[in-house]
């Protein structure tokens, strides 16, 4: 790494950086937050790449999911609680249903800025600049919002350092807590199966913990039982932002991107020689990339050249994101390559980005169904090659919306506009989310029985 710093990204193109109208003042801003406290630390980066080593190795699975763009206006203390109270349904499903231990990761405390199709926007006639996410611009179409303000920045820090913060408190300070896992269902949710089945669930929970009180194996032995970890991630995007918040650590050696514990690469921004690869190659966090269908087998071994050439578990994540009538056909292909080769990966399937259609009134929704048939056949895929499929991505919320249809509280397209509030990309609801973990759990359960 002796020709890497954490600016060397400047001197490769750079696709999906905004522009904006005044690098002075956005070069003070950078300058500004270095001089700002770290979000996360060594220690818990190194704890997440051991935990992403297991789930490389078959024993453990990655729970990732939150927000498609986290938003200033909703930034709310019920909004964090209840994301992070889904992930830990699912993440409970998950574990006692099919006796695995979860990685949790949530899309949160930094998902601020979001890649486009286009870099304008035109309405009527008016040709503005693409709304990308609100650490860079605002979403409202007029021109003093939709230009880029380096203040975003610095708000955008604060509230991932609130979120973090909120979320440890949360994971730690008894929230979390599994003799409280009959509390953790959102009050809106109405008594579909998946709830009804996580009630039952949570009753043999609490059974399972008063035997072992009476065993005299208390909380106090077994401190998982008290509290969780849950780790942040976010799209490496603005690369001046991640490289203001890039540390040196002296016990390690290692730079740290200390905005989150687990930055990824996107679709759009994956380009060999390019500006993200080059700035993720060099920092010491656990990194993933997007996998999609305009991406070779060969490409893919130098995109894992480049991010993890020591071949360190833990170290990489691929995100895979083909959509429900691809994945069969154009994931195999990905599986061999990397085996032939002798890589140790994280493989983590994203049913989200390639099953979005749009509706006749022009809301972008997701259909539960597709979701659904996209995760099985990835399961399906990695069975058949011999490989792992270790975990899921998915963009959630804990609040009350109908954003995706389908489910078996079922959302439809005539209902879609009732609680359809995402700034950019349809998120599952709680309802959705915990129905998801059921059918993945079974998924778990069947590998376990054919290993």
């Amino acid at each position: 790494m002796s020709n890497w710093n954490p600016g060397s990204w400047r001197d490769k193109p750079a696709s999906q950086i905004p522009e904006y109208p005044d690098p002075a003042r956005l070069m003070a801003i950078e300058d500004t937050l270095r001089a700002y406290p770290p979000l996360v630390f060594p220690e818990e980066v190194n704890a997440l790449k051991s935990d992403l080593a297991r789930v490389a190795e078959g024993n453990a699975f990655l729970l990732q999911g939150g927000d498609c763009a986290e938003s200033f206006a909703d930034f709310r203390t019920d909004t964090i609680r209840d994301t992070f109270r889904v992930l830990l349904q699912m993440a409970v499903v998950l574990t006692f249903a099919a006796a695995c231990p979860v990685v949790k990761v949530g899309r949160m405390a930094g998902q601020f800025a979001k890649p486009r199709s286009s870099p304008y926007e035109v309405r009527e006639g008016r040709r503005l600049p693409s709304y990308r996410g609100d650490i860079v611009n605002d979403i409202a179409f007029d021109h003093d919002a939709r230009t880029p303000d380096p203040e975003r920045l610095l708000r955008g820090y604060n509230q991932a350092a609130a979120t973090i913060n909120y979320l440890r408190a949360c994971a730690q300070g008894g929230f979390a807590d599994l003799h409280k896992v009959h509390q953790w269902n959102l009050d809106f949710v109405a008594n579909s199966p998946a709830v009804e089945r996580y009630r039952d669930l949570a009753d043999r929970i609490s059974e399972a913990l008063d035997f072992m009180r009476a065993c005299g194996i208390g909380s106090d032995a077994t401190p998982e039982i008290r509290g969780t970890t849950v780790h942040t991630s976010h799209e490496c995007l603005l690369l001046g932002y991640e490289e203001a918040l890039t540390r040196h650590d002296r016990t390690t050696g290692l730079w740290v991107d200390s905005s989150a514990h687990f930055p990824w690469c996107g679709d759009r921004t994956r380009e060999i020689g390019g500006a993200h690869l080059e700035f993720l190659r060099g920092i010491g966090n656990p990194v993933a990339v997007k996998v999609g269908s305009n991406l070779s087998a060969d490409d893919l071994l130098q995109i894992i050249d480049v991010l993890n050439p020591a071949n360190e578990p833990g170290r990489l994540t691929l995100i895979c994101r083909f959509g429900a009538e691809n994945v069969s056909a154009q994931l195999p292909p990905l599986i061999r390559a990397v085996q032939r080769e002798g890589r140790t990966v994280v493989w983590s399937c994203d049913p989200m980005h390639g099953n979005t259609v749009e509706t006749a009134k022009g809301l972008k929704t997701r259909g539960f169904d597709d979701l659904m048939t996209e995760i099985r056949r990835f399961f399906e895929v990695h069975r058949t090659e011999g490989s792992y499929a270790g975990g899921v991505h998915l963009e959630l919320t804990g609040q009350n919306v109908t954003e995706c249809t389908g489910g078996s509280h079922a959302v439809t397209e005539e209902t879609l506009a009732s609680g359809y509030h995402t700034n950019c990309d349809p998120r599952l609801n709680a309802n959705q989310s915990l129905e998801i973990a059921f059918q993945i759990a079974e998924l778990l359960k069947e590998e376990r029985r054919s290993a």
